[in-house]
């Protein structure tokens, strides 16, 4: 994405900040996006920025998605959240399919939007292929955010055959991100929560879902990769990393707005002067200030990093960019949380108020940070690592693999 469509970009999700202010609102009742805020976005292209030239879309880098992300999440996170798990699915599917494929999916549904995932509390899921080689998945996974919006959804199920899994040529069972169109699931609202409340994270159930034969080896990536950017080298979990902190970040640089706005006009309790006029108000947007940007810095030079190790030649990210940009994805992900717990903190009683911007991002940092991708427990293996203990598959550099824990 070069520099003007970067800019002409952030501006659109500035033009948009009404209309996701209002259809946020909206969200927090209906626990998703409200169907016409979802259509604008669509219509002004925030599914698509991330796919690739080719396939209609701007081909934005990592950082440049994280900014476009985090300009969303600094007016809404549910709205962000949607709109980062469409987008970046939509570009991990478009690296992982035949581009023949691709241009079937991508130019003649201009509007697709993908779901996928899964998570704690999923039942059991298998998947079975049939004789014409298209496959069957039965199952229910949580956790899928956007699955209102979705054309297809990414289920996890492991093959079976004659009830037994199949085996790999590594003698583990064969587990794969099964392909699936809108009318081979259904929506299980199971989504009532605080935090990122608006952005529908239910469960989604297949009952013998078909995957037909020409979608059965749709992966969310694919080496050698199809496109130049380097993203597309990129592997899923570290994908998956900044993309969640990107939404984390956009809560805490609105937080630092929403504390501006309030200690500009509140007079606290027994006090003649605004809130701005106290100490422990000035000291605490000070703080927070130089935390937010420092932990932004870090991310964006992390990322920085693994571009130009792919634009130099590498076929995938080393261990050490991805160890790099995991911790701080990891780090920034939960000193965001901790910037607007402060921050809601020193409003004081007006920052309780269910009506306050403060209130919602509380609830918002908080279930950034409780994502699976950049949740405090990965300190522990990213400390091992630095303390000289071997990384598991997930940190040791190339296309990585989550390890069970």
């Amino acid at each position: 994405m070069d520099h003007s469509m970067f800019a002409n970009r952030l501006a659109r999700v500035e033009g948009m900040r009404a209309e996701i202010e209002t259809g946020a609102e909206e969200a927090q009742r209906i626990r998703r996006l409200p169907d016409n805020l979802v259509n604008s976005l669509v219509d002004a292209g925030f599914f698509r920025f991330t796919l690739p030239a080719a396939l209609g879309g701007e081909d934005a880098t990592s950082t440049q998605t994280i900014a476009v992300l985090e300009a969303i999440a600094a007016i809404d996170a549910s709205t962000a959240w949607n709109v980062m798990l469409g987008s970046e699915i939509n570009a991990m599917a478009a690296g992982g399919m035949d581009p023949q494929l691709a241009h079937e999916v991508y130019l003649m549904d201009p509007k697709v939007i993908m779901c996928g995932g899964g998570g704690p509390g999923s039942q059991p899921t298998r998947a079975e292929r049939q004789k014409d080689g298209s496959v069957r998945v039965w199952g229910q996974t949580t956790f899928i955010s956007g699955c209102h919006n979705a054309r297809y959804c990414f289920m996890g199920a492991p093959l079976f055959k004659d009830g037994q899994p199949e085996l790999g040529a590594n003698g583990l069972p064969i587990y794969k991100m099964w392909f699936l169109h809108r009318d081979q699931w259904e929506i299980v609202d199971t989504w009532d929560v605080a935090g990122l409340r608006g952005s529908g994270s239910n469960d989604v159930r297949a009952e013998g879902g078909l995957v037909p034969e020409k979608y059965v080896g749709v992966d969310l990536m694919t080496i050698p990769a199809h496109y130049d950017n380097p993203v597309f080298r990129m592997p899923v979990p570290l994908r998956l990393a900044y993309n969640k902190v990107a939404v984390a970040l956009g809560v805490a640089r609105g937080a630092l707005d929403a504390f501006r706005d309030l200690a500009e006009n509140k007079v606290p309790m027994l006090s003649t002067a605004t809130l701005r006029n106290r100490p422990i108000a000035q000291y605490r947007m000070g703080e927070c200030m130089a935390q937010y940007r420092a932990m932004r810095a870090y991310v964006m030079d992390a990322m920085r990093d693994v571009e130009e190790e792919l634009e130099a030649g590498a076929e995938l990210p080393s261990a050490a960019t991805t160890q790099a940009a995991r911790l701080a994805c990891v780090h920034a992900s939960n000193e965001c949380m901790k910037v607007v717990d402060t921050l809601h903190n020193t409003a004081g009683v007006s920052g309780m108020r269910m009506y306050s911007p403060l209130e919602r991002k509380l609830r918002d940092a908080h279930g950034c940070a409780t994502h699976r991708w950049v949740s405090h427990p990965l300190y522990q293996d990213l400390g091992g690592i630095l303390l000289g203990l071997d990384p598991s598959p997930e940190f040791a550099g190339g296309l990585g693999s989550p390890t069970p824990r």
